[in-house]
């Protein structure tokens, strides 16, 4: 085996999640920084930390196995107190934008979205390599977006099916609390994990051999 640093991405336990004190030998909870911990604990007294973490804590509790992830937002908006929703969409995701949007005005929100190829500007004029206009001739733009949805002062966006790195910068540049509703996956029906339940048949040319 190799000197690989084992982590949770290593843990098949998880008895961090219940009362039972049998950990592993390499479980960050019993190997913990505790300066790091409290520094983390610390930060939750910053802001809103505390009060998102209350929200988010009464969301779970309440929808637990029963509320789709929309509700879920919707709920969760409302008991920050929110007014105004944004949306960053990939264009290919624009009905389904729309429907969302339809959904959120009928709870009171305010909701200003924008796609990822607002403003047209060729991937030609930013030196993405000629090969990618296959698939499009425009370049998405998620900074432009987060900085749209920025001067609009949302008070959370939702991210619907940004590409992956472009959703991160998106994350990167917003100035609001970001929540995922659609994470893009054109093969899997958007739905990612699909492709981890069948990496050991269908897909198991995912793992390098």
């Amino acid at each position: 085996m190799d000197n690989k640093k084992l982590s949770c991405a290593d843990c098949a336990v998880t008895n961090c999640n219940t009362m039972d004190k049998s950990y592993p030998a390499f479980c960050l909870t019993t190997n913990m920084d505790e300066e790091l911990k409290k520094e983390a604990l610390d930060t939750y007294q910053e802001d809103d930390n505390l009060k998102v973490m209350r929200a988010a804590a009464q969301v779970e509790h309440e929808g637990y196995m029963q509320w789709c992830r929309v509700r879920e937002i919707i709920e969760f908006a409302k008991k920050m107190g929110y007014k105004k929703l944004g949306i960053a969409t990939c264009v290919g995701l624009i009905r389904e934008t729309r429907m969302l949007t339809d959904i959120l005005r009928s709870h009171g929100f305010e909701v200003f979205g924008i796609a990822c190829k607002a403003g047209t500007v060729p991937k030609a004029e930013m030196g993405i390599d000629m090969s990618c206009c296959e698939v499009g001739t425009n370049m998405c733009n998620p900074i432009l977006q987060a900085k749209m949805l920025n001067k609009e002062k949302t008070d959370l966006n939702i991210l619907m099916g940004l590409c992956v790195g472009h959703d991160s910068l998106f994350y990167k540049y917003s100035d609001a609390l970001v929540t995922t509703l659609v994470a893009k996956d054109r093969v899997m029906g958007h739905n990612p994990a699909a492709a981890l339940y069948t990496s050991n048949s269908y897909y198991k040319g995912l793992k390098k051999n």
